[in-house]
């Protein structure tokens, strides 16, 4: 194929983790980075979703207020990276829009783990002002929002600490829709994703998981947590992780490769629909697949979705459509 059908492409990668500290270096063309602004472009991501994570710790006030100034510096650091590149924060969708249309690359900033607000609802707020436009609700380890699909015994975590959300996480929920923050379910337990998909007034998203059914894994989403994604409205990202994407045995026989990624989009876009599956690579953060290493490997992905049959309209929707139609619909619900 030509490169023509990707450059035509409005492509949002959806889960991109920030080394930290910061360095300084995204406008860079770094041999230790796997996305930085230069392999952005070169592999034409239009737009690209930093994260500031925060792995899951302690639960008390004081750690919770240094974890807190920790998520601030880093969305500060995000909003800083883009200064002497052709690269803008683009917190609304028509925002990334426009920035596609300027050939600049449009960064989304966005929080992983509610961990990062601690027990203060104030702080999506302060979130939402750095331009995040999504936070995760948890990472691996139970938080003071919701249980995790993977309790850690290192954190003394129970199997089940809240039954899903607790008070907590469904007043955080309705805060996070009236600021147009979407609601991200990846890395959350069960029963915190189906009672936050009934819970949450716009659609929902997995920003980066992949198929219970291809790989079983309790960070995978069953058939039924799917269907719940569709009657939501909602989309799963596909992530680039080789654990998530192929059980042990397999990976111990051959590299997890592009193909097998795609076997996932196929999946979903045959249960639910093409409307609600997205790509996501969680490069920087554990994702790296044979034939894509890093954000300048992206056509990758667009030849292997021609070659199984996807016209230009699905490939759209699947590489950044569907993105766009959730944030939409977070930003429409903010302002209703």
């Amino acid at each position: 194929m030509t490169d023509r059908p990707h450059s035509a492409l409005l492509t949002v990668d959806t889960h991109i983790d920030i080394p930290w500290p910061d360095r300084g270096d995204f406008t860079q063309d770094t041999d230790y980075r796997h996305v930085d602004l230069p392999k952005l472009r070169r592999g034409g991501i239009a737009a690209a979703c930093l994260v500031a994570y925060v792995g899951q710790g302690a639960t008390d006030p004081a750690t919770h207020a240094a974890i807190s100034r920790q998520a601030l510096a880093m969305l500060d650091a995000i909003n800083r990276g883009v200064e002497g590149g052709p690269a803008r924060i683009c917190p609304l969708a028509a925002d990334i829009e426009a920035a596609f249309h300027e050939d600049i690359t449009a960064i989304v900033p966005a929080v992983e783990n509610g961990y990062a607000m601690g027990e203060d609802l104030s702080l999506l707020a302060q979130f939402r002002a750095r331009g995040a436009r999504y936070m995760t609700l948890t990472h691996n380890g139970h938080n003071a929002l919701a249980d995790s699909a993977r309790p850690m015994a290192a954190l003394n975590d129970p199997e089940i600490r809240h039954g899903g959300l607790s008070g907590l996480g469904r007043e955080a929920i309705a805060e996070m829709n009236r600021l147009g923050l979407m609601v991200d379910i990846s890395h959350t337990a069960r029963s915190t994703m189906m009672q936050a998909v009934r819970l949450s007034r716009s659609p929902v998203l997995a920003t980066h998981s992949c198929v219970r059914a291809l790989c079983d894994h309790p960070r995978n989403l069953d058939d039924e947590q799917l269907d719940a994604l569709r009657d939501c409205d909602g989309v799963v990202h596909i992530t680039a992780v080789d654990a998530f994407l192929r059980p042990r045995e397999v990976r111990a026989q051959r590299p997890v490769s592009v193909a097998d990624y795609v076997d996932h989009i196929d999946y979903v876009a045959a249960r639910i629909g093409v409307r609600h599956v997205g790509i996501s690579s969680d490069f920087d953060g554990g994702g790296t697949i044979e034939g894509w290493r890093d954000a300048a490997q992206s056509r990758s992905l667009t030849a292997e979705l021609h070659r199984r049959g996807y016209d230009h309209d699905q490939i759209a929707a699947i590489w950044g459509g569907n993105f766009l139609r959730v944030l939409r619909a977070a930003e429409a619900i903010a302002t209703a």
